[in-house]
């Protein structure tokens, strides 16, 4: 199935593998890219030498196209860039927009940039900064997210920018990536459905706690990090959410001083990359060290296993699946089903 999204990337088909922080790792990423799928590294739960290490196991597993997501706010955003340049990865991806300096430095290398964006407005600005493609999540995404549906959002920014637009929020099926196709994107882009596959690292504890929920199962809560952030309903967000600031606090704190053990950052760094995620929001400082740490709330439940002490970032679409296939039968399955679907409208009259 060819889109500008193949041609652009060199992949076989349109369906990308988001980089997901404690998911998204060489296994599940190769194993996304022999399957003819862009599998996406997550660096920002790497320190710089574990994503040296990913990047080169990666390539060892597979000869396909992948690609790194990355944070351009990083205090070694820089030299990530450069790690991704001589490495020759295909794809560099961003939850936070890159400035145009290092958009134009990753594109003259070769490196293909894709940005995801929440608002048409964000899409144009990228684009016009050289962007090659955006992915443009929903709502019903999990981890950060906006209140705007993908059915709304989708349309709206297909109609502001002629890149090619990649849908991510809700999509999980071939049913998905038809309609998606349907409105003009180049492909769709899936984060719960593929952390539900085999191939995927998580706990299978955890993720026999994904496939136990049904749509309800989800909630955005801003008092993680203190950004609307779609996780799966736990007795731990439930605390978060019911807990007061002394105790958020406390708790933050404790967490903030794990995730400097693990990164070897300093707490001014840390403290610095927290109020860089406040964008004007009028966040605690409780919610500030959080935004710094909540990689370590993630990790105790994604790495760990440990519903009880972690979060775990979750699409609505979590409430729709009650398997683990591999990665090769999910990509496999859902072309097929898109070639049905679109099959089934030349019918239509």
């Amino acid at each position: 199935m060819r889109t500008a999204l193949t041609e652009l990337v060199g992949v076989r088909h349109p369906v990308v593998q988001t980089g997901m922080g404690w998911v998204a790792g060489p296994r599940l990423v190769s194993a996304t890219a022999e399957a003819g799928g862009l599998g996406i590294l997550a660096s920002a739960t790497m320190t710089y030498a574990e994503l040296e290490a990913a990047i080169k196991e990666t390539r060892s597993r597979t000869s396909a196209p992948f690609g790194v997501n990355l944070r351009a706010d990083a205090q070694d955003a820089r030299d990530r860039v450069g790690l991704i340049i001589r490495e020759q990865v295909k794809v560099a991806s961003f939850a936070l927009a890159p400035k145009p300096d290092m958009i134009a430095e990753l594109s003259d290398a070769g490196v293909v940039v894709i940005p995801s964006i929440g608002a048409a407005r964000h899409a144009e600005k990228v684009a016009k900064w050289g962007a090659h493609a955006v992915i443009v999540q929903g709502g019903e995404g999990g981890g950060h997210t906006g209140g705007v549906a993908t059915t709304l959002l989708l349309p709206s920014v297909l109609d502001a920018v002629d890149i090619p637009v990649v849908a991510a929020g809700g999509f999980f099926d071939g049913r998905g990536l038809a309609a998606a196709l349907a409105y003009g994107a180049a492909g769709i882009a899936m984060g719960t459905r593929f952390l539900l596959t085999q191939e995927s690292t998580v706990p299978p504890a955890v993720k026999a706690a994904y496939l136990q929920r049904d749509l309800n199962g989800t909630v955005v809560t801003t008092r993680v990090d203190g950004l609307p952030h779609r996780v799966l309903r736990t007795d731990l967000v439930d605390h978060l959410e019911k807990s007061g600031r002394l105790s958020s606090l406390t708790r933050a704190v404790s967490n903030a001083a794990r995730f400097r053990k693990h990164t070897g950052l300093t707490w001014r760094a840390m403290i610095r990359e927290g109020l860089a995620m406040r964008h004007g929001k009028d966040l605690t400082w409780s919610q500030v060290i959080m935004a710094a740490n909540t990689p370590m709330l993630l990790r105790a439940g994604l790495v760990e296993g440990r519903t009880d002490a972690g979060v775990l970032a979750s699409g609505q679409v979590a409430g729709l699946l009650d398997d683990l296939p591999t990665c090769e039968e999910l990509i496999t399955t859902i072309i097929r089903d898109a070639e049905k679907a679109i099959d089934r409208l030349k019918d239509v009259r």
